[in-house]
């Protein structure tokens, strides 16, 4: 199968694109290389994904543009003849999306509506577009359901992806695409965006700097490993390439919350190195606490993440040891 992996230059999507590549699928990767973070490392990711199709059973093709443009992104279609459709690409970030809504309303709301007309127009019925827990808000129901109401965003960035959902049901429903939502929930491992948390850490403590410490240490994520990640949304590719239309919402959790004192306790270990802390009030747009509740896409997509903190944080400190003078 030929798949569309948008953002596949990315963290999330370099590692999917390689899961595909070895599965022999052929790739087609949207990814313009914006420097939100380091565009190099993005080369760097791509030059990974590369070498795998080299070695694997699939090809893969790079288109490098934005899919803000909608001619670029309907020639994509047209020339390069996907089957399926993986919308990985976004404005990441909560705190940054305060500082420009309007960026993340044109990324995360128009760039979805392009590539959803374009695969329209194209007759590319399945799509799998990555949400996120952010939607949740602070909820004070815990674990969160994909029934909960998600009506109350509390940033930008998430009321986006609640907007990219809405979208996504209209095409279903319109249409009869066939469409799964994955709400991630904040996903570690190897290349992870450097501004993310477990990432900065590693990097801050390993070189003796403080690091930033919002709140009393008691708010709580669910930290869910890469490989976790992908298992899942290879699930959800395999269910959205099915005969019915189709459209769910799923959350791709560990349903495992660790607080932020035990996060960096976990670090402190892997590196054999004590943190220094800089005490700092919680972030407009933070909530308290994510925890996927995951019973329905273990019971429809068979999602059943392997991998605890410990595991995972040692594997991404091992990756960092053997990358950290690039």
């Amino acid at each position: 199968m030929r798949v569309l992996v948008t953002g596949g230059a990315g963290f999330i999507g370099s590692h999917l694109s390689e899961r595909l590549l070895g599965a022999g699928h052929d790739i087609i990767i949207i990814d313009n290389f914006n420097e939100f973070y380091e565009p190099q490392l993005k080369r760097r990711n791509f030059a990974a994904v590369a070498a795998a199709a080299r070695t694997g059973q699939g090809d893969v093709t790079l288109c490098e543009g934005d899919i803000r443009d909608g001619e670029f992104v309907a020639a994509i279609f047209t020339q390069e003849a996907p089957e399926a459709v993986v919308h990985l690409a976004a404005a990441a970030g909560v705190r940054p999306s305060i500082q420009d809504p309007l960026f993340y309303e044109e990324v995360n709301v128009r760039g979805t509506m392009l590539l959803l007309e374009a695969a329209r127009k194209a007759g590319v019925r399945p799509f799998v577009l990555a949400s996120s827990s952010s939607v949740y808000g602070d909820n004070p129901k815990v674990p969160f359901s994909e029934e909960d109401s998600v009506d109350n965003p509390i940033s930008p960035y998430a009321a986006t992806k609640k907007a990219a959902e809405l979208i996504c049901h209209t095409y279903h429903h319109l249409y009869r695409m066939n469409i799964a939502c994955l709400r991630f929930f904040t996903v570690y491992g190897p290349r992870q965006r450097p501004d993310l948390a477990i990432n900065k850490f590693t990097r801050l403590i390993d070189a003796g700097e403080t690091i930033p410490f919002y709140g009393d240490g008691t708010t709580s994520r669910d930290y869910t490993y890469i490989d976790d990640i992908i298992d899942g949304v290879e699930r959800a590719l395999d269910w959205v390439c099915g005969d019915e239309p189709r459209y769910d919402i799923f959350n791709l959790g560990e349903s495992r919350p660790v607080e932020l004192g035990r996060l960096v306790e976990t670090i402190e270990k892997a590196l054999g190195t004590k943190a220094r802390i800089e005490r700092l009030p919680l972030q407009p747009g933070d909530v308290q606490r994510t925890y996927a509740d995951l019973a329905k896409s273990t019971a429809i997509l068979g999602y059943c993440p392997k991998t605890s903190i410990e595991e995972g944080i040692r594997a991404y400190v091992r990756w960092y040891r053997e990358n950290q003078e690039r």
